[in-house]
């Protein structure tokens, strides 16, 4: 059974395909929020049912540590557990394990055969290996899967960079086997298997990001995703090294683009063949007043540099000039709440620390990205 299929391949490079899960068909390209621990803060399912919300992003390391897959097994997986009937996509957690170890040693250590951590919650010490990764991940039961992979810095040598590369296709060669194996113990048929997707690293490095890809398409997997920090050590976005390794990646294979998530980045990425997104920025920086809105997004022009920042715009409704701004946070909202809550009522909310502020932002950013990847399709 064919998971993924490409119905078209713009002018503008665009990608126009199809995913088939066992919770739902997928368009892309599409963006994930970031469901992290099986929920997303202040907003609740029905609020994503209404802006039409689709797949979301869990996070296997965060869900081991709480509240316990065992937890989690007890009410039929990780979709019973939050109620959510959608696609799911479960990160490996090897971008928040390798953080923490990297950041402070004595939180742990990386060796060949796992990564050893300690809890930040209760100080209890865990091991995890790629099998054990995936061995949570189909536990979770999810649609789609990543493997765990060795994750550096970017400010890393190429020497790190060249161990970190080898360690990420020797797991990924484990996952592989581990998923196989689970596929078989568990019974799982073609049409219900979720998709594994593998995660090329290499840092800034076109040769280390090419080697890396071909040796994870030698191993064979459903989608692969660009890993560790889209930014150099500068913070500059590394427009050039995601071109050339959506290029190196099988044009029947998904592209993934990890923690991609400014707007004007996600457009530039969809031109360059990435079918995939995810990000926590626009529920964070909703909770923080930071919000996001259209401005002329009828139509993209190409190539995206020329356009960046142009169709759309951010406002802080914190500032005092909201004050007294009876306007509709978005007149043009599915929300009733958005349309009909004014930006000095959503203002008064924040500024008196209230949690229904913090979920009408977050509402209306989300709202944005769909509404974002929904232009991208359809005008492409």
């Amino acid at each position: 059974m064919v998971k993924f299929k490409i119905i078209k391949t713009t002018k503008s490079g665009i990608r126009l395909g199809e995913i088939k899960t066992r919770h739902g068909k997928i368009q892309t390209p599409f963006f994930m929020p970031d469901a992290t621990r099986g929920f997303i803060k202040t907003v609740s399912n029905q609020d994503l049912g209404e802006i039409g919300m689709g797949a979301m992003v869990v996070n296997t390391y965060h869900l081991y540590l709480q509240p316990k897959i065992e937890n989690i097994k007890r009410a039929g997986g990780i979709h019973g557990f939050m109620d959510w009937q959608k696609p799911l996509l479960a990160d490996s957690g090897g971008f928040q394990v390798f953080s923490l170890v990297h950041k402070n040693s004595r939180m742990g250590r990386i060796t060949d055969k796992s990564v050893i951590f300690k809890s930040p919650l209760d100080g209890s010490w865990h091991e995890i290996t790629p099998e054990k990764s995936l061995q949570i991940q189909f536990d979770l039961g999810v649609d789609m899967m990543v493997c765990l992979d060795d994750c550096p810095p970017n400010h890393f040598s190429k020497e790190q960079l060249a161990e970190s590369v080898n360690r990420t296709i020797a797991w990924a060669e484990r996952c592989r086997k581990e998923y196989d194996r689970q596929i078989k113990k568990r019974k799982i048929a073609e049409k219900d298997r979720p998709l594994l997707f593998a995660v090329i690293q290499g840092g800034s490095d076109l040769s280390l990001r090419k080697y890396c890809t071909s040796e994870l398409v030698r191993i064979g997997f459903d989608g692969y995703g660009f890993g560790a920090m889209p930014v150099d050590a500068q913070g500059k976005f590394l427009s050039k090294v995601l071109k050339y390794t959506a290029g190196f990646i099988p044009e029947n294979a998904l592209r993934f683009a990890l923690g991609i998530g400014n707007p004007e980045d996600i457009l530039e990425c969809a031109s360059y063949g990435w079918d995939m997104f995810d990000c926590v920025i626009p529920t964070r920086e909703g909770r923080h007043g930071r919000l996001f809105s259209r401005k002329g997004i009828s139509n993209f022009q190409f190539p995206i540099s020329k356009q960046k920042m142009s169709f759309y715009k951010t406002i802080n409704i914190t500032n005092a000039r909201f004050a007294k701004d009876l306007s509709p946070i978005n007149k043009i909202s599915k929300l009733p709440d958005l349309r009909n809550y004014s930006q000095a009522y959503l203002h008064h909310l924040f500024k008196m620390k209230e949690t229904l502020g913090q979920r009408l932002a977050s509402l209306q950013n989300l709202e944005f990205y769909l509404d974002l990847m929904s232009k991208i399709r359809e005008n492409h």
